[in-house]
Formats: structure tokens, C-alpha cells, sequence
């Protein structure tokens, strides 16, 4: 049975040196061996501070949380990875409900869901709204509702998450994590946790409307591999509307004043027949897709039955050796 022993608890920072230090010792205390802060270059005192907290600590090479976790799992050897930020609002104490679903082999992937418990204040309403609305267009797009895909509080298993093609650089990072986690069918469990609010002396790094729009954008490309029939169609559904509207202007253009615009109605026929031939190749590139995945599940079931052959042999091996000696 796994235990804490087998857990990297991964925090990444970035000017957090008003709560890092807590954040460490807390998950030190719960009886994390390995707690490994990963630094985007802060100017104050965080990696000075998490490492006098007992984490070890290395500066990213790059920019952007998305960046900071690709390359922490690099140096990262447990079989399990509990996520965290470092500004104080997850509490170490929820370890266990998001450890045991992976413990247990019921998932893979294990979701915080902040709403769960959340203290008053530790979200405005902005965000609020901006969280249930990218939720929802997540389930709509990916086909599958996760309730808090923003959530920073992850554990999952270092082999799901090597299986991943993670390219977003900042706050994106967790929509692909989700993503990726539908497009690979990795077990996904969501559990409830506490939220807390952030301590008055730390300052966030979430800009809403910038990273909202960069969330959003992400999550919109991620869907031409994951949803592709929505991806497409979604143009198609845009150049459909643009060519109906400006053939509209042109057939009130000429029936009603008496002039002709054929540049425009050619451009009205073009929009409309690009748009056909969009949600077509969308259908096409969905069932391409389909079968991909078909495929990607049979091969990862052989490579585990191959797996579990040698494993076999490999106790015959023993079994002769002994029988030898």
C-alpha cells in the first residue's frame, strides 16, 4: 500500500514569501518527506525561506506556472505528485482526501474542488462568475463537467502525467491538465476541499481578465484535438452568419434600391460554402480522433499485459535461480 513516502508534494512560487514558509512546514508536519518548491525567479526571500522550512528548491529556466510544472516533473522520482500553491490557500490537512484515490487505484488524476468549502472572501465575485462559466464551457467542450478545473490543488501519478502534451506556459496550465486528462480517458476523481483566503500581506499573481482571456483561448484551441466537431463548427457556425448577413445586404441592396453587388455576393456564397466544408472536415477529424483513441486504449492495455508477462518471467527467472542454488 502506498504511503506518504512515495509523495512529492511540488509547490510552484513566485513572489510568495509571506506564506511560503507556512505552506512548506505544514505539509512537512503532515509528514511529506519530499516537498520541492520551484521558483519563477522571485526577488524577495521565497527560496531562502522554503529552504529553511526544509523544501528542497530549484529556480525554473523559464516563465509561467505551466512552465515551472514541465520542468519540476523532470526531477520529481515518486510515483505520486501532490500539487500546490504557495500562497496559503490549500491546507495540508486535505492531503489524505486527495491522496486516497490514487492510493486506493481508483484514479489517476485527483481535483481540489474549491467550492466545496470555501471561506468567505477567498474569491470576489469576479472570479467567482469567470470559475463557473469556464466550467461550464469545459463540460460543453470536452464532454465532460469537472467542477473546478482552476483548482491548483492536483495529485496524480507520475506515469499519467508523462502520457500528457502540456504546451501552455501560465495560468492555462490546469485547463490543459484537464483536458489532457479527457483526452487520454485518465481516471479523474474530484474531491471536496477547504479554500482558504489568501493572508492580507500576500499579493496575487492572477491578473482575471488577462488570464481569463488566456484560459479561455486555451481551452478553445485544446478543443480542435478534443472536440473537433465544436472546433469547427464553431467557425463554420461564425462564417455561416458572416455570409448570410452580407448576402442579406446585397438582396436588399438590389431589390429594394436597384443596385448590384456582385463582389459582395460572390464573397456571400464563398463565406457560406467555406463553412459547409469546415463542419464537414470537422465530422471527418472528429472520427479520426475516435479511432485514435480506440487505438491509443489498445495499445496501452497490451503494453500493460506485456508488462505483466515480464513481471511473470521475471519471477520464473527467480524461481529457476533458486531451484539452481
Amino acid at each position: 500500500m502506498p504511503d506518504r513516502t512515495d509523495v512529492c508534494v511540488l509547490i510552484p512560487t513566485l513572489e510568495e514569501a509571506a506564506t511560503v514558509g507556512e505552506v512548506v512546514s505544514g505539509f512537512r508536519n503532515a509528514g511529506f518527506e519530499d516537498v520541492f518548491v520551484i521558483d519563477g525567479g522571485s526577488d524577495d526571500d521565497t527560496r531562502s525561506i522554503a529552504d529553511a522550512n526544509g523544501a528542497r528548491v530549484r529556480t525554473q529556466s523559464g516563465t509561467g506556472k505551466g512552465q515551472a510544472v514541465r520542468e519540476a516533473l523532470e526531477y520529481v522520482e515518486k510515483p505520486y505528485v501532490l500539487m500546490a500553491d504557495g500562497d496559503g490557500t490549500y491546507c495540508p490537512e486535505d492531503a489524505d482526501v486527495m491522496l486516497e484515490p490514487l492510493f486506493d487505484g481508483r484514479a489517476e488524476h485527483v481535483i481540489g474542488d474549491r467550492f466545496a468549502d470555501m471561506e468567505p472572501g477567498a474569491m470576489t465575485r469576479l472570479n467567482r462568475v469567470g470559475n463557473r462559466l469556464i466550467n461550464r464551457l469545459f463540460g460543453t467542450v470536452h464532454g465532460r463537467y469537472l467542477r473546478d478545473i482552476l483548482s491548483g490543488y492536483r495529485a496524480f501519478t507520475r506515469d499519467s502525467f508523462e502520457r500528457f502534451r502540456l504546451e501552455a506556459d501560465g495560468f492555462g496550465i490546469e485547463t490543459e491538465l484537464a483536458a489532457e486528462c479527457v483526452r487520454h480517458g485518465v481516471d479523474t476523481e474530484v474531491v471536496p476541499i477547504r479554500y482558504l483566503a489568501r493572508p492580507e500581506s500576500s499579493e496575487t499573481n492572477l491578473r482575471p481578465l488577462a488570464d481569463g482571456g488566456r484560459i479561455v483561448l486555451t481551452l478553445y484551441a485544446l478543443a480542435k484535438t478534443n472536440n473537433p466537431i465544436f472546433y469547427f463548427g464553431s467557425v463554420a457556425a461564425f462564417g455561416t452568419l458572416a455570409g448570410v448577413s452580407v448576402a442579406g445586404f446585397v438582396a436588399y441592396r438590389y431589390f429594394v434600391v436597384g443596385i448590384s453587388h456582385e463582389v459582395l455576393a460572390l464573397l456571400a456564397a464563398f463565406l457560406v460554402l467555406l463553412s459547409v466544408q469546415l463542419l464537414m472536415f470537422g465530422f471527418l477529424t472528429d472520427v479520426l480522433v475516435s479511432v485514435n483513441r480506440e487505438q491509443t486504449r489498445r495499445l496501452e492495455g497490451l503494453d500493460d499485459r506485456l508488462e505483466g508477462l515480464d513481471d511473470r518471467l521475471e519471477g520464473l527467472d527467480d524461481r529457476l535461480d533458486d531451484l539452481e542454488d
